[in-house]
This record gives structure tokens, sequence and C-alpha cells, in this order.
């Protein structure tokens, strides 16, 4: 079996599913060119490339080996290792920061001398303004266009071509020419061009890489909810520190109270309640006694245990939930990536319009020189900066405009995909509701004085949700803490005081349905406080203006059926309840294949797989590690009002991102005509192309206010 992680089960039969990491493929044209080399070695039924991690999945037989595929990658010019799905990706947006900021100091500097030029100066004025230019924009050119020049080549080595390839000759040629002007005193030097060239461009790639890295960074949260190892027991009763990467089926782990597990397990020896949210996404504890299976991840809340492991690694729950987010992971956006999309046919293209206006200017008899200066400026006006900006900065906009409304945007792209979504499934605990229990307002009013204050005192020194929920409830009523002594918390039963010399208890109920805590001040009956999760405040009318905007919502949860269907009852929702993480993904794909096109709402680590997969994902702040980092856009506070003001500003967006569009190819269509006929010099056609950019970026500005 190859080294690379497989995806789906254990067994060593075929298909095998190998992933790699190719940290060179940065466009479609890359993406292309993978999937071919791919595809071409004897033995692989299918490779698909994944742009936001990029990564390729490979699915072959046995007899295909890791360095054949390897070897196939690098035929095609791309660097390729084994991708482990515990391991975290490298930044994209990182090593292009530095270039980034010295193409921008440079084209400042550089900028302020071409003033002088352009006021009138000459002659020996002139020459050395174009020599400070040249000391300062040649070491700067080189450098900040290292990732455009290295890509360009590894392409050519192999004899191949990338959008890089026509943006490194025109900065190479410019940049030659405009130092061969310095030298003989010539008139004009295009270094300001230049670098504002590979300032906008480094810009674009800049903001392309955040948006990648901030969508891989869900699957890595998830992977961090497992514990880094466990104490295992040994044969003669000893135990010893073990790391989770050492686990294996049949030791049995020592798991003490408010540990969470590092494998998954079933009970050998005592009782507990764990938190299993990241599985069903119910926020009460359940509980497990000997024989029951529990997982990687879960929180053992109450007492301590000892689990027989099942399965560690890759193996267990968690893991796979990891692996159906990665798989899910694949970019759907249809826009932003249509500069890209292009580029099999832009290179060419841009190097025969370049090589016909040398030839065209050659016949006429205008020479070298001329000839090529003309060439040099097609290169560089037919730059698709503005087509490239087009999405992204109309993301940021909205972004920014949506952020004063609470409102995160964690993957710009995740914008066009909302603009278009007509179906929504909402999962209820923390999404419907507010994920945290609230005591029953009758059960308080039923309180003494007494009790109730003896009920915050002893819900004070216990962090149970429960206990919160209580603690947080009769302080809201102002009710005032009574003096307790010989505090304690038992796993299991509770917390335990003496009061006026009574023995009093707040603690699980002998016999309740549903969440409940009983108050017992050791006279009379103990107290019985029942709690629920209550809707949010505004969730009817958000449902509603859902209906309103033409999105058909119903309820997908991993709950009971009981705490279910009462929430559907008060939305008037069609609903599913104890819907796996495996479930949610596959009701998502059901709606997918029909057309629908799917928004999922969720908070649990049992709903990043979905979240993942649908076409567009919201979680709410208070959702765990894994919910925030596996959605598109995270909404702070408690107002469900986000879901359709986010919708609302991605559908203006998208309709910004068309003007954009036609903004970015109306200007090539009009400026490439007069760069062939020789009306353009090198310098104009940079200012051209960053006139181009800052329309685009100007009509993006409107967005400002899209979030109302």
């Amino acid at each position: 079996m190859t080294a690379a992680a497989r995806l789906v089960g254990t067994e060593a039969a075929p298909p095998i599913h190998s992933v790699f990491s190719v940290p060179g493929m940065h466009c479609a044209g890359c993406m292309g060119k993978v999937e071919r080399s791919l595809n071409a070695v004897p033995g692989v039924t299918s490779a698909r490339t994944n742009l936001t991690a990029r990564t390729v999945e490979v699915v072959h037989g046995e007899g295909v080996e890791t360095p054949d595929l390897i070897a196939a990658l690098a035929g095609a010019g791309f660097e390729a290792q084994p991708r482990v799905i515990a391991e975290e990706a490298p930044s994209a947006v990182k090593p292009l920061l530095a270039p980034l900021a010295v193409a921008g100091f440079a084209c400042m500097n550089v900028m302020l001398m071409s003033v002088s030029i352009w006021s009138g100066a000459e002659g020996t004025t002139r020459d050395m303004f174009h020599w400070i230019s040249a000391a300062i924009g040649v070491p700067a050119i080189a450098y900040a266009g290292k990732p455009f020049f290295s890509s360009a080549f590894a392409a050519l080595k192999r004899g191949r071509t990338n959008m890089d390839v026509p943006i490194s000759i025109g900065v190479t040629l410019a940049t030659g020419l405009s130092v061969y002007e310095t030298v003989t005193g010539g008139a004009e030097a295009w270094f300001d061009g230049t670098l504002m060239l590979l300032l906008f461009l480094l810009a674009g790639r800049a903001l392309d890489a955040m948006m990648r890295d901030r969508a891989r960074a869900g699957v890595d949260a998830l992977l961090r909810q497992a514990a880094s190892g466990a104490m295992v027991v040994e044969a003669d009763g000893t135990t010893r520190w073990t790391a989770a990467a050492a686990l294996a089926p049949g030791m049995v782990m020592r798991v003490a109270a408010g540990e969470r597990l590092a494998a998954d397990g079933v009970l050998v020896r005592g009782a507990s309640r764990f938190d299993q949210s990241l599985l069903t996404g119910e926020s009460a504890l359940v509980a497990a006694k000997a024989g029951d299976a529990v997982h990687a991840g879960t929180l053992n809340a109450e007492a301590p245990v000892d689990v027989e492991v099942t399965a560690a690694g890759t193996d267990t729950a968690l893991a796979e939930i990891a692996r159906l987010m990665e798989a899910a992971g694949q970019s759907r956006s249809a826009y932003v990536r249509i500069a890209d999309r292009a580029s099999r046919l832009y290179a060419p293209a841009v190097h025969t319009l370049a090589a016909l206006t040398f030839a065209g200017w050659m016949l006429a008899g205008q020479g070298i020189y001329h000839s090529l200066v003309i060439a040099i400026a097609v290169l560089i006006i037919t730059c698709p900066c503005a087509l490239g900006l087009a999405v992204p900065v109309a993301q940021v906009v909205a972004a920014g405009a949506l952020m004063k409304r609470g409102i995160l945007v964690k993957d710009g792209s995740a914008m066009e995909r909302l603009a278009d979504v007509d179906r929504a499934l909402l999962d209820k605990t923390g999404t419907l509701t507010l994920g945290r229990p609230v005591p029953d307002e009758a059960a308080l009013d039923a309180l003494s004085a007494d009790e109730a204050a003896v009920a915050l005192a002893l819900a004070s020194n216990s962090r149970h949700p429960l206990s919160l929920g209580l603690a947080q409830a009769l302080a809201a009523r102002e009710v005032r803490a009574a003096v307790l002594e010989d505090v304690a918390e038992e796993p299991g039963r509770g917390v335990t005081a003496r009061w006026q010399g009574r023995r009093v208890t707040l603690g699980r109920p002998v016999a309740a349905e549903g969440m409940a805590t009983a108050l017992d001040l050791g006279e009379g009956p103990a107290r019985v406080i029942g709690f629920a999760d209550r809707l949010r405040p505004d969730a009817i009318e958000a449902l509603g203006e859902l209906k309103a905007l033409g999105i058909e919502c119903s309820i997908l949860s991993g709950d009971g059926i009981v705490a279910v269907s009462e929430v559907a009852r008060q939305t008037g929702l069609t609903a599913r309840a104890s819907a796996s993480p495996a479930d949610k993904q596959q009701n998502i794909a059901s709606l997918q294949n029909t057309g629908r096109r799917v928004l999922m709402v969720g908070d649990g680590l049992n709903d990043g797989p979905a979240l993942a997969a649908a076409n567009a994902s919201i979680a709410p702040g208070s959702a765990s590690d894994v919910g925030r980092q596996a959605s598109d856009f995270v909404f702070t506070g408690e107002s469900l009002m986000a879901l359709p003001r986010a919708v609302r500003a991605s559908r203006r967006t998208m309709r910004v991102v068309r003007q954009n569009f036609v903004l970015a190819i109306g200007y090539n269509v009009l400026a490439v005509p007069l760069a062939m006929a020789g009306l353009v010099t090198p310098l104009i056609a940079a200012v051209a192309m960053s006139t181009s950019s800052l329309i685009v970026v100007a009509n993006s500005l409107r967005l400002q206010g899209a979030a109302r």
C-alpha cells in the first residue's frame, strides 16, 4: 500500500486513494496539467485536484507505487510529496508578503523619482534620477518578481507555459530596456511601470492565497480536538504515558475526569458521562457504561474510566470526519478562478500578439529597438490584473462591510456560492437555539428566597453546563448567594456543602426526563429544575426573510427526535433528527444531485463535514473551533438575522463582480489594439493596466454599504 494517506476505509484491496501535496499548483492551468500527467500513468483510475488545499487525490490500483506518481508529477513540472491527513499545510500567503512589501516600497520611491522627469527634467538631472531609479528598481524587481520568474522557469524548463511566462518576459524586457536607456542616457525608463505591475500582481495573488489558507484551517482545527496521548494500563497494573500516534487496538487507556480521549474505544471499567457534541451536536452530556463505545476527541466529564482502544490514529471517527472535510473542501467557485481558467489561452495568445506586433513593425521598417518597445507594451498592457482583481477586491470590500455588522467572511469565494443558494439546512443546538441550557422560569419562581440563595451558591462552585445556566439565571434575578461550608463536587453526583448545619446538594435527579437538576436542602422533597435550549430570539423572523429571498429551510440535526420535534413545531420547519456527520453530508449531496444549491448552518464538531460539503456554510460565533474553521461565514452575537443579511450582501457583491468583469474585458478590447498600433509606451501600458485595476477597485468600493 502506498505511503500516502488513505481517504476512506482501512482494507488493503484496491482501489487505493493517495493524496499528494503539490505546493506549486496555483491556477486552473496547473490543475489541468497535474490531473493529465497522473491520468497518463497506467493503473490510475482518476486524479482530482484540490486548489484550496493544493493537493491531488489519486485513485489507483495496488500496482501503482508512490514513486511512480511523484515521478509523473515531476515530469509535469510539479514537486510533490505524500500528504498525511494530520499534517498542517504550510501557509501560502507568507512567501508573498516580503515580495509584496518590497514591490510597494520600491514603487513609491521610484514614482517620486519619475515625478521630476515627468515635470520636464532633462540632461544630467534626468540621467541622475534614472540611475537612482535603476539602483532601487533593479534589485527590487529581481526580488519581487521571484514568484513569477520561478514559476515561469519551471514551466519553460519542461517545454510548457503558464500565465507567469508572458508576465516574466514583459517584466524582464521592460527592465532590460530601462537599464539600456539609463546607460545610454535615453529619455525614458520604465522602472516605475514595471514595479507597479508587480505590485498589483502580488497583491492579487496574496489576497487569493489568504483565502486559501483560511479554507484549509478547518481540518487542522478538527484534528487538534483529540488528546495528544493517554495513560495506558499495563498488564501488571502500572500505567505509562503513550503518545496518540503510538496507541494501538487492544491497549487500555485510563481516562480521568476532565480529559479528552486520544483514540476510539469501548469502556471496560467504570461509568461516566461524555461530551459527544462532535458526533451528535447535542450539548447535554451522554451517559456511558461498560461495553459502550466512546470516541477520540470526546470529553470525559464526570468520572475516571478505563477504555480499551478499538481504533487509533487515522482510523478514528475524528480522523474520518477530517477526511470528509478535506474531500469536500474543493473550491466550487465559477467566477473567482475565471482568470486562471483562461490561462491556457492567455499565455499563447499574448505571446502570439507580441510576436506579431514585433514582426509587423519590423516589416514596417521601424527597427529592432522601436519594434521591441511596442511588443513590450503589448505584453504589459494585456496583463490580466483587472480581471484577476475583479472578484477578490469586491469580496474584500463586501467582507469589510459584513464584518461591521458582526459577520466574518472566512472564504471570499463563498459569497458567490451563497448568492445562488436556494436551500438551507439548519442544525438545532447552538444554531436555531442558543446552545445553552436555560432553567425553566416557573421552576425558578417556585423557589423560596433561601432555596434560590443556596442554589446559586452551589451552582457557582461547578462548571457543569446546567450549573452554569442556573447560576447565570439566578444572578440575573439579583439573587444573593448563601454562605456555604465544606463545598465539594463529586463527579457524577453533583455539588455538596453544609448550610446552617444541614447537608445540601445540587445534582442529577433520581428520575427525570430531559435536562434537569435537583436541589435538596435536607428537609422536604428535592426541587427539580428543568432546563431547555431555547430558540434564538429572532429565529422566526430570520427564517421568514430567508423564505422571502427564495430559500427553502429545514432542520438537519444530530439531536434526538424529541428535542428536534419541539424546535420543528416552534419554527414550522420540516426536520431530520439523529443524523450523523456522514448522514448530513449524504443529505447535502442528495440535494445537490437534484440541482439544489445548499446552505448549511451549524455549530458543532459533527457539522464540520456538512459545512465543508455544502455550497456555502455559516456558523455562529459560539460554535466549536472546528465549526468556525470549516464554515465560510461566522456571525457574532445571538441574532440569526445574520443569515438573510449575508445572503443579500452576497447577491449584491456578485452583481458588482459581473460589472467588474465587463470593465476588465472592455479594457483589454480597447487597450490591446492601441498598444499594437504603437500608440502606447511601456510606461503608459503599465499606467493603463493599473488604471483598469483602479477602476475595478473603485466600482467595488460601492459595496461598503452592502451589509445594510
